[in-house]
């Protein structure tokens, strides 16, 4: 069933493209906005290849995954949003509050919510751990912890409540909700490991001081976002400056990340010649210059 919202909207867009046609200067068809409102009108949707040129599916992991998998069409979006902070030997206690609290509690059903913690060994017994694991039980969240993380827990006299053991499908699991999957991490290379073969190359980060560890995360994490001491809930195309967000592609060619509508856009390469052929290049007798050319329109282009 379609809900009001959506209905009402395309039928706004669509009388709005009947005026403008009405008007004389329509630039979008009416009949542009559709409505799919069904399962078979879904289907027939991704059958049509050929027809269609991209699919940006916005909805839940089983949506996404069933466009995916379903279709011939190009789909530019991502199923899962697994994403991760990694705490690491230097982080700054306040920074990695802030920073675990928001990216975990701000809106936890989002993709860019984090939904696993990697916590350095040398931080079990620090306040540094503590005061996170405190911070985040504060606000209702269920810590789903590996051994160690638990009983440096535990040890520190923190109530049980709220800290469950985990298991190595959490650390694959976006949660959608409050709770957060814990692992504890010999240092930033095994960090840097474990999101690379666990995440959804959404976006990752990282709370520290070192800047030799900052350059190692951000050129090994293989994600459209990879930040340094601030909140994966940063990862959206508004807050990008994009404007309206449409959507977020964890893919490796074309746009990846937050994209509004210039993420879209491809390349048309315009050649405009005078009798030029390429064997006059190959042949020595004129040379290619790769010089930078204005942007505008040349004038047989040019309004």
């Amino acid at each position: 069933i379609v809900p009001a919202t959506q209905a009402g909207l395309a039928a706004a867009e669509a009388e709005s493209g009947r005026s403008a046609e009405a008007d004389g200067g329509g630039a979008v068809p009416s009949a542009a906005v559709q409505l799919v409102a069904s399962r078979d009108e879904v289907s027939a949707l991704l059958g049509m290849h050929g027809k269609v040129d991209l699919i940006v599916p916005r909805g839940s992991n089983a949506l996404v995954s069933h466009i995916i998998n379903n279709t011939r069409i190009p789909v530019l979006g991502h199923a899962d949003g697994i994403c991760a902070v990694y705490l690491d030997a230097t982080a700054d206690e306040a920074t990695a509050r802030r920073v675990v609290l928001d990216a975990k509690t701000d809106y936890p059903v989002a993709c860019n919510a984090a939904e696993t913690l990697l916590l350095h060994a040398s931080l079990l017994s620090s306040p540094t751990w503590r005061g996170v694991a405190q911070e985040l039980i504060a606000a209702g969240v269920t810590l789903k912890c590996d051994t160690r993380s638990s009983e440096a827990l535990a040890a520190a006299g923190l109530p049980a409540g709220g800290v469950v053991r985990a298991s190595e499908a959490d650390y694959r699991t976006e949660f959608g909700g409050l709770t957060m999957a814990v692992k504890v991490v010999a240092d930033v290379v095994e960090a840097v490991g474990h999101i690379n073969s666990h995440s959804s190359h959404h976006t990752d980060a990282i709370v520290t001081a070192d800047p030799a560890s900052v350059r190692f995360f951000t050129q090994f994490v293989d994600s459209a976002g990879v930040f340094v001491n601030a909140s994966t809930r940063f990862a959206d195309g508004q807050r990008y400056g994009f404007g309206a967000e449409v959507g977020v592609s964890t893919n490796r060619i074309h746009s990846r990340g937050p994209m509004g509508v210039e993420g879209l856009l491809i390349y048309k390469y315009l050649l405009l010649g005078g009798g030029h052929v390429a064997a006059d290049y190959s042949a020595g007798r004129a040379h290619f210059r790769h010089t930078p050319l204005p942007r505008a329109l040349p004038p047989p282009l040019a309004a």
